[in-house]
């Protein structure tokens, strides 16, 4: 067996056996791609009409009037997307349900509700990051194909690469007038070769989000092996016993302190005050429903003192990279163009396993014929 026959192998078996997990992973991530457009057309409320004058209500008024709407609910996550769109609240029911309220942040009413357990782009990010499976059994599976897929990446381009000049120009096109298997094979060959790089950072960068230490990894590398320790450990959180709540709410305490530290933001999330022994978090977006350009602080989760920020320009290269992350692997760091060209890539790496598997099947049909008939073939061409 010479050396390209048995990465041949490799390839083939590789991909039979993670063929399923990429293709239900690439089709859901192409689904995805567009979910805040699509929810932006078929969600009114998701849109408010924004006063000229007057600043949205702090976050105890809009967990009041969540709380008001189904007694004994525990708001958590509370982000507001900035002028003209509606602030959403994650809560959970004394059920055990988990619930998104969206509400009108200038006056407080309640717009709509969604249950996640329901909702349909909840269930296809859910399928994407960890196929329906318990969170730390899915997030294994998804990870290992998908770091699988990368090797199949290399050995895929190893295999295309052309033996001989003449063979370049086939290599490029696809012969739509041929039959299905030669069709179908220029389908996988062709296409697999065009996406290639795009499939890479794709990949990689869902590979990043599967195992922090990989991105970890890839931040040290950025940051030639410099260790920042205020990036890395949040703000440690002093004795309370001399810690004296503020007469306002922790979480308004912390959002007006937010937007008095960065006063251009668009979107400001506020994470829950659940552990006493830990800081309150806020992060804060430059721009509406992009994930890059963020200020990050931690507050007392008593007196609601500012413990620690870390602004984005004060960021080392590998928390910029790992800030990056999700933007770049939706292609939403380039604007409308670059989730056109993320969900394209996605639509033909969910097509790889199938053309895949096709072509396997067909040469293993095709080894099957009697003599006579695979002579008569090879002369038909």
């Amino acid at each position: 067996m010479t050396l390209k026959q048995a990465i041949g192998k490799l390839h083939l078996w590789l991909g039979l056996g993670s063929g399923l997990v990429v293709f239900v992973v690439s089709l859901t991530g192409a689904i995805f791609t567009f979910q805040d457009e699509i929810r932006d057309a078929v969600e009114p409320w998701r849109l408010v009409a924004a006063p000229a004058h007057g600043a949205p209500l702090p976050p105890s008024r809009l967990h009041a009037a969540t709380v008001a709407q189904h007694p004994g609910a525990v708001p958590s996550y509370t982000t507001y997307y900035g002028p003209g769109r509606s602030t959403t609240v994650y809560f959970s029911d004394p059920a055990g349900g988990s619930y998104l309220a969206s509400l009108n942040p200038y006056t407080g009413q309640v717009l709509h509700e969604q249950n996640l357990a329901t909702d349909f782009f909840s269930i296809v990010q859910a399928l994407h990051m960890y196929l329906l499976l318990p969170v730390a059994v899915g997030e294994w599976v998804v990870g290992v194909a998908v770091a699988i897929f990368l090797v199949m990446l290399g050995t895929g381009l190893v295999l295309w690469w052309p033996k001989r000049r003449q063979e370049r120009k086939q290599r490029f096109t696809i012969k739509w007038g041929s039959k299905w298997r030669r069709l179908n094979y220029d389908l996988h060959q062709v296409l697999g070769f065009y996406v290639a790089a795009g499939a890479f950072v794709i990949a990689l960068t869902g590979l990043f989000m599967s195992f922090g230490s990989w991105l970890q990894a890839a931040s040290t590398v950025a940051n030639a092996g410099r260790h920042y320790p205020q990036e890395e450990v949040p703000p440690a959180v002093a004795t309370l016993a001399a810690a004296r709540a503020p007469a306002q709410p922790l979480a308004d305490v912390a959002y007006a302190q937010v937007r008095r530290q960065s006063p251009t933001a668009d979107m400001v999330m506020i994470g829950p005050a659940t552990d006493p022994k830990q800081p309150l978090y806020c992060l804060t977006y430059q721009k509406a429903l992009h994930y890059y350009h963020r200020d990050e602080y931690y507050f007392h989760p008593v007196s609601g003192q500012l413990l620690g920020a870390l602004p984005h320009a004060a960021k080392s290269p590998g928390k910029k990279l790992g800030d990056l992350n999700y933007d770049l692997h939706t292609g939403q760091l380039l604007g409308l163009g670059g989730k056109i060209v993320a969900f394209l890539i996605s639509l033909i790496l969910a097509s790889l396993p199938v053309t895949g598997t096709l072509l396997w099947w067909g040469r293993r049909h095709k080894a099957k014929k009697p003599a006579p008939l695979r002579a008569a073939a090879a002369v038909r061409g």
